[in-house]
């Protein structure tokens, strides 16, 4: 009778698979993960094999099958093919063929190179790390200054190891180091056919949550708590999440590694034993040294963002300084003209704004109330949000010495100076530094985002990587956020988000989703609300909340996207 395959075209919008009859000439060639060609509508498109079968199990009979018109090339196993189909659903996409072709090579790959894997046992392994791969995998937390490789190594003696990194320099950064001890590598995007072919290590960005590994042992995911291993682009799928999975379904264990592990990755990866972690001293010490500005006793609404210690260090000749300011385009930060307080949502501590009927709104749990300060029941307020037009400006005449600007929208490395200014872009492009300041840090700590704690603390993270002093001027010295970061305790912050997120049924205890474009409208009013709630409007966007994400997923897909439209959704999306 022959054999059929199943065929899911690499076509945009459409989620359809089709089956074709395999030439005799092609059988040894197509198997599931095959990328292929075929003809779909009277011309050639790629493809993905999701399966092979005799022909008498096609619904459609044999001579009327179209022949699969050539072999591209490998492509994706079938547990990558299964794990698409996983995420599809996961991540409410309308087909796998987004996840495919992240698991496919960039080219067409006809032979893999032969097996490159080494019986190494290369060192200094980290125990800890041994440990938990042998207790089936959790959550490792080491402070920023911490070196990962251990980790590597230790996972590597298991055997073929898959890494995720938050970047591709990270990525060759580290793959540089393993391949000095002795271990081989295939560092994704680009050697795509080493790792199919069989490697000691496969190591990428979040990419590389796809990429084929032979033989797999164990996966390691390093700061899983990074936005860059999230999918910016719809659908919105989390490199973290899709390696956890794939190793459950291989059954093989998977560490989270982070200096701060978010409360997803707590409460879904670190099992009975909880977080494990070096001592206090040990952990504290490797956080960097946080010099905190309390202005609690300034003018909220004072123009300057220039402090006595920050202006201190910028004069230093022999000091580099970056600063940073992500102002323009953040949550509006609200004081009491009175008593100088922060203005706060009761209930979940963001910053709060007034709405256009002068009450106190807060955008992340939704709550309103009348525009009365808490502490002193005053009602005039002020709008922290200083000009930063002549930012630099000021900078310069106060340090008196050159300023230079990191811009988003120039490609090229900075200007040479002794001083820099930027939002938190500058913590990727700006060069090696002494002190990396923030100057309002409020705004993002109060943002109204439900992650705003945890991606407050990343940033002091990610300063501290680049900088041996990170200074920070803010309103708040007490909050969360500071105070593990001047303890070294990323605890004190998971506390108070699992206690908010419970209580307001944020994720990891519910599920949600950004509905946004052009459709919006239409598309949220046909979904099934004895499902999921839907809040928000046309105007800033919807948000759809299940209990749980495959009950949003599949609330989600069932309804039908207009075409020709700019519909987004984004389920879990990190800024919201």
């Amino acid at each position: 009778m022959g054999a059929v395959a199943r065929v899911l075209p690499n076509v945009a919008g459409l989620d359809k698979q089709f089956d074709y009859s395999v030439p005799d000439a092609l059988v040894d060639r197509v198997q599931v993960g095959t990328i292929v060609r075929v003809e779909l509508h009277g011309r050639r498109v790629g493809g993905w094999v999701t399966a092979v079968f005799d022909a008498a199990r096609s619904a459609v009979a044999s001579d009327s099958l179209k022949p699969v018109a050539k072999v591209t090339g490998h492509g994706p196993d079938a547990l990558l093919i299964e794990l698409a189909g996983w995420a599809a659903e996961r991540w409410a996409a309308k087909g796998a063929r987004p996840f495919l072709v992240a698991a496919s090579p960039d080219r067409a790959i006809t032979a893999l190179p032969a097996p490159r894997r080494t019986a190494a046992d290369p060192q200094p392994a980290s125990p800890a790390t041994r440990d938990l791969l042998a207790g089936g995998g959790g959550v490792l937390r080491l402070p920023p200054m911490a070196d990962v490789l251990p980790v590597l190594l230790a996972a590597a003696a298991r055997g073929a190891l898959l890494v995720v990194v938050p970047t591709v320099h990270d990525a060759r950064r580290y793959a540089g180091r393993l391949r000095d001890v002795g271990a081989t590598t295939a560092v994704m995007p680009d050697e795509w056919a080493h790792a199919a072919g069989g490697v000691d290590v496969v190591i990428g960005p979040r990419s590389a949550a796809w990429a084929p590994c032979v033989d797999l042992a164990s996966a390691i995911v390093v700061d899983e708590h990074d936005e860059a291993l999230q999918e910016e682009g719809s659908p919105t799928w989390h490199a973290r999440d899709v390696v956890v999975e794939r190793c459950r379904r291989a059954g093989v264990p998977c560490v989270l590694v982070s200096p701060i592990p978010s409360l997803v990755a707590i409460e879904t990866a670190a099992g009975d034993r909880g977080v494990v972690h070096p001592p206090r001293e040990r952990e504290r010490a490797g956080w960097p040294r946080l010099t905190v500005v309390d202005r609690t006793d300034e003018d909220p609404w004072k123009r300057s963002l220039l402090t006595s210690p920050l202006i201190e260090r910028i004069r230093n000749r022999d000091l580099t300084v970056v600063c940073i300011s992500n102002i323009t385009g953040r949550a509006r930060v609200l004081a009491c003209r009175a008593c100088r307080s922060l203005i706060r949502c009761e209930r979940c501590d963001a910053a709060v704004g007034l709405s256009a009927d002068n009450r106190l709104a807060c955008r992340r749990c939704g709550i309103d109330r009348p525009p009365v300060c808490q502490a002193c029941g005053a009602s005039r307020f002020a709008n922290l949000r200083p000009g930063v037009t002549r930012l630099r400006e000021e900078l310069e005449a106060a340090a008196a010495r050159p300023v230079a600007e990191i811009s988003t929208r120039d490609t090229g490395p900075p200007a040479a100076a002794g001083v820099y200014i930027g939002t938190e872009a500058a913590l990727y492009r700006a060069p090696a530094s002494d002190v990396i300041a923030f100057l309002e840090f409020d705004s993002e700590m109060l943002a109204p985002r439900f992650r705003a704690a945890e991606q407050a603390l990343a940033l002091i993270v990610r300063a501290g990587r680049r900088a041996p002093e990170v200074l920070i001027q803010t309103f708040s010295p007490d909050h969360d956020v500071v105070r593990a970061a001047t303890s070294g305790d990323p605890d004190i912050v998971v506390t108070a988000e699992r206690a908010r997120r419970r209580m307001l049924g944020l994720p990891p205890y519910g599920a949600l989703a950004a509905v946004s474009g052009a459709g919006a409208a239409d598309f949220v009013e046909q979904i099934d609300r004895g499902v999921v709630d839907v809040g928000g409007d046309e105007a800033t966007g919807y948000v759809v909340r299940a209990a749980e994400w495959f009950a949003l997923g599949r609330a989600l897909r069932a309804v039908d996207r207009p075409k020709g439209s700019r519909l987004r959704v984004a389920v879990d999306p990190p800024r919201i």
